[in-house]
């Protein structure tokens, strides 16, 4: 039985190619390739059509069903390819009856913004037995002016605490030691649920009833929407780890307003402040777009100065992509090379401050969690290499001895 998954994005994705390699699996398929797309940028989708044609010439016999947000957003285009068995939407991605060996209509994709549930989809767990991503919403009801995720993700669902919590039980059962809580709006989280528990009850839910549970993270949030009950959680619960990825795209109060982002720059600031206050050590990723419609020098220099006041360490930059059907396709275009070269700037003040941040970790000890032999992630998921082997998903402590300037060296 041949199953090979390509995924692109996010990390919802990566959860949701581990489920489809499961159902597939499942299903009894065979010599079978999907291609989980993604739509953020436009160089995201030319290199989805690109890997689907070299996956044709190398495996000339196989079914390739493509999916993902990609897929959900231009069915069209994929179905125009000759490389292409199937186009599958994002919703009918998730259904085990879709990799059954009747592949059915060509193309099958609905409309997403009339899904209304999320199911929690159960898989075994990622990165051998160190980490799991757990999925527990989708969808977003904004619409910031950049973004086309909305339409191919549909509007915010959540799934419901207690599937989330027997979902998390028997992923530690199964030994792993670090969850990851994902969600493409993932503060959203709750809102559409009985009595709307946001994302700080659900965190304190599964730490008080899964306490064998090491280690929980949360990946990228808005901070704009951080309850005060997951606020008091990063101060007061150690499981909880001191790192969150925070989507601020810009550091001007213009361009964020351009963007419709709901917070201005002030915010961001006072919000990593006073985390700080309450978690020492805590440790701030952020994304951001370089070269968005009408972004000046002057404005793009205030998102610079960002990196440094709001002390962020792990950033992820993508130079400003025009999707066809939002807004800011439509705004006056920074030019192309102006917008990479912004890009190239701000990944090298980003790349300085992690240079920084691994610096001031040295002399430390830290708890990190083993991915593989060689190599783990801290509790502030700096990326440590050890100095001698560790066995996979064990969490052991490390003194740290120094850095090459992208991740810390173990003594």
């Amino acid at each position: 039985m041949s199953i090979e998954v390509i995924t692109f994005g996010c990390r919802l994705n990566a959860n949701e190619s581990e489920a489809i390699r499961k159902a597939a699996g499942e299903a009894g398929r065979e010599n079978l390739v999907v291609v989980n797309t993604c739509a953020v940028t436009n160089e995201a989708v030319a290199q989805a059509r690109q890997t689907i044609r070299r996956l044709r010439r190398l495996n000339p016999a196989s079914d390739i069903v493509v999916t993902g947000c990609a897929a959900q957003t231009d069915p069209a285009m994929f179905a125009a390819m000759p490389e292409v068995t199937q186009v599958l939407g994002n919703a009918e991605k998730m259904k085990p009856a879709s990799w059954a060996f009747d592949l059915g209509e060509r193309v099958r994709v609905n409309d997403i913004m009339g899904v209304r549930e999320t199911a929690l989809h159960l898989i075994d767990g990622m990165q051998g037995l160190a980490r799991a991503f757990v999925q527990v919403q989708n969808g977003c009801d904004h619409r910031c002016t950049f973004c086309i995720i909305p339409y191919g993700r549909g509007p915010s669902r959540s799934v419901p605490m207690g599937a989330v919590v027997e979902q998390v039980r028997k992923l530690v059962s199964n030994g792993c030691r670090e969850i990851v809580l994902t969600g493409v709006d993932l503060t959203s989280y709750g809102g559409d649920l009985p009595g709307m528990p946001m994302l700080g009850k659900l965190v304190r839910t599964i730490l008080k009833l899964v306490p064998d549970l090491p280690r929980l993270r949360i990946s990228s949030i808005d901070a704009v929407e951080a309850d005060a009950d997951l606020i008091a959680a990063l101060a007061e619960e150690e499981r909880l780890m001191p790192h969150l990825h925070i989507s601020l795209q810009a550091g001007d109060d213009l361009v964020l307003k351009r963007m419709k982002r709901r917070h201005l720059r002030a915010d961001a600031i006072s919000f990593c402040a006073d985390l700080r206050r309450l978690r020492s050590d805590i440790v701030f990723g952020a994304d951001f777009i370089a070269g968005f419609p009408t972004e000046t020098e002057e404005q793009f220099r205030r998102t610079l100065a960002l990196v440094d006041e709001c002390g962020l360490t792990h950033l992820h930059v993508f130079p400003f992509s025009p999707r066809p059907g939002t807004p800011a396709a439509k705004m006056p275009q920074v030019p192309r090379e102006i917008a990479k070269e912004r890009a190239a700037r701000l990944r090298a003040r980003g790349e300085a401050a992690l240079r920084a941040h691994l610096a001031g970790e040295i002399g430390r000890t830290r708890m990190a969690l083993a991915e593989n032999a060689g190599t783990g992630r801290t509790e502030g998921f700096a990326l440590v290499k050890f100095a001698r082997p560790a066995e996979t998903g064990s969490v052991v402590p490390v003194t740290i001895a120094g850095h090459d300037g992208v991740q810390l060296l173990a003594a």
